[in-house]
């Protein structure tokens, strides 16, 4: 059954049994996965998850429920689990379903050409890459880890104040790691690559990145323990950012999770830092029209010249702050509860070329992969003690790689403590949200080494 016939039929027995206002939220993902290993196809697999979530409004109380069995035969079970739902509900917050926003920006985040690439394409491309990289450099002694993965998802929400929205997207993702090894040392290093062209996996070109790095790396050691100035590269900037994202959600603000809290209009970072949650970048992970509420997402300067503008809001935050929703309310899938999640946020580009912040520092350490950042990082007072590796700058150049080195400092200072911004925008590894950073260069840090 079409999912628009069996929402109406869903409302109508729902109506019967006494509930108000209701809405359903189907959401379905279609899942391929290959690995490589020895220029051989290792696994693949195809998947499909998908559901429909319920709620709405018995008795002034919400009630939720869920099904995977997305067909008539299911109504019945998921109306009485939801009535029951709101029935023990103690909180006393009225949650409301949402009639719709005035306007929606309209952006295409589906490829046509994208889904028509082939299996035997992936696969092609994985080989390719593997065998590139071993024709590069004879130290490179074998791959860790090779994987494609893309994803075609829909999501729909509709409900019984008018609401109709629907939307498709997909993506896909390489992430590729190796080994290197000389007489003396050995290195890994990896690379990701996320898009919906897939002309933009040039394999040739991520070869050479990974494998310059991995080579690059070999001989690191510890440096000095003290302060030091700190280009942290823009993936290692975009990786910390995404760490302490949780201090810019409403929802973390009212519970007294976020040292954010009564800063709205305040300087929380150095003047050439503003951070912009964008859902309309057509080439992003993270972009989408609407959220798990309904509401349209739009563009949001959250920090604009180290001023903090704005949260992030779902329609109950908001509305206890007495603010506008800025689109962000996100389940996570059907089965999961409401929350709060950007989408894609980002520190804007500077105007400094990445070579000219290299040739600025006197003596330092440039950061280019931060590791323990969920046992070394506090997502509430912003502390950090991470370990890291790099290389070491003198006179403006680099001199030698780093590493049996921890990283430490606080994430407020830190944005305080930015000297320069870098032009060369990049991605963290994506999870519910696509969090980006330029290189930063940092006044100092504390570094723990030899």
């Amino acid at each position: 059954m079409e999912i628009r016939d069996l929402k109406e039929k869903i409302f109508e027995a729902g109506k019967e049994i006494g509930f108000e206002d209701m809405e359903i939220n189907y959401i379905s993902n279609k899942k391929f996965n290959c690995k490589v290993f020895d220029n051989s196809i290792d696994s693949y697999n195809i998947s499909v998850e998908g559901g429909l979530s319920f709620r709405g409004v018995f008795n002034n109380k919400m009630g939720y429920s869920y099904t995977e069995k997305v067909d008539e035969t299911s109504i019945e079970l998921l109306l009485k689990k939801a009535k029951e739902n709101a029935q023990v509900i103690e909180n006393d917050d009225i949650e409301e379903i949402f009639p719709g926003s005035p306007v929606y920006e309209k952006v295409d985040i589906f490829s046509q050409e994208f889904a028509e690439v082939s299996i035997e394409e992936k696969m092609q491309l994985l080989i390719n890459l593997s065998q590139k990289v071993k024709m590069l450099d004879k130290r490179v002694d074998k791959v860790l880890f090779n994987l494609y993965e893309d994803h075609e998802s829909t999501r729909m929400i509709f409900n019984t104040k008018g609401l109709s929205k629907v939307e498709k997207g997909n993506i896909g993702i390489i992430y590729f790691s190796l080994l290197v090894k000389d007489s003396k040392d050995s290195k890994s290093s990896d690379i990701l690559k996320v898009t919906r062209d897939f002309k933009d996996f040039n394999y040739e070109e991520m070869a050479k990145r990974v494998v310059d790095e991995a080579i690059n790396l070999l001989g690191a050691e510890a440096v000095k323990s003290k302060e030091y100035p700190i280009l942290l590269r823009n993936t290692a900037a975009a990786s910390l950012l995404q760490t302490f994202i949780g201090a810019f959600s409403a929802e973390n603000v009212q519970q007294g999770r976020s040292l954010l809290k009564n800063k709205l209009g305040e300087a929380i970072a150095s003047h050439n830092i503003t951070i912009i949650d964008n859902p309309h970048m057509k080439d992003k992970m993270a972009s989408r029209t609407f959220d798990s509420e309904g509401v349209a997402t739009k563009k949001c300067i959250v920090v604009e010249e180290g001023l903090l503008k704005t949260y992030l809001h779902n329609l109950k935050t908001a509305k206890k702050d007495g603010v506008t929703p800025t689109g962000h309310g996100y389940r996570n899938s059907y089965k999961g509860t409401l929350s709060i999640a950007p989408t894609n946020f980002f520190i804007e580009t500077g105007d400094n070329e990445y070579d000219d912040l290299v040739a600025s520092i006197k003596e330092g350490l440039i950061i280019i992969e931060l590791e323990g950042l969920h046992a070394g990082a506090n997502g509430i007072s912003g502390d950090f003690s991470l370990a890291a590796k790099g290389y070491y700058v003198k006179n403006g150049k680099i001199e030698k790689p780093v590493n049996h080195i921890t990283i430490a400092g606080n994430f407020y200072d830190l944005l305080k403590d930015v000297e320069a911004v870098g032009n060369d925008l990049d991605f963290a590894f994506p999870s519910e949200s696509y969090v980006g950073s330029p290189s930063l260069l940092i006044s100092k840090l504390a570094i723990s080494g030899d």
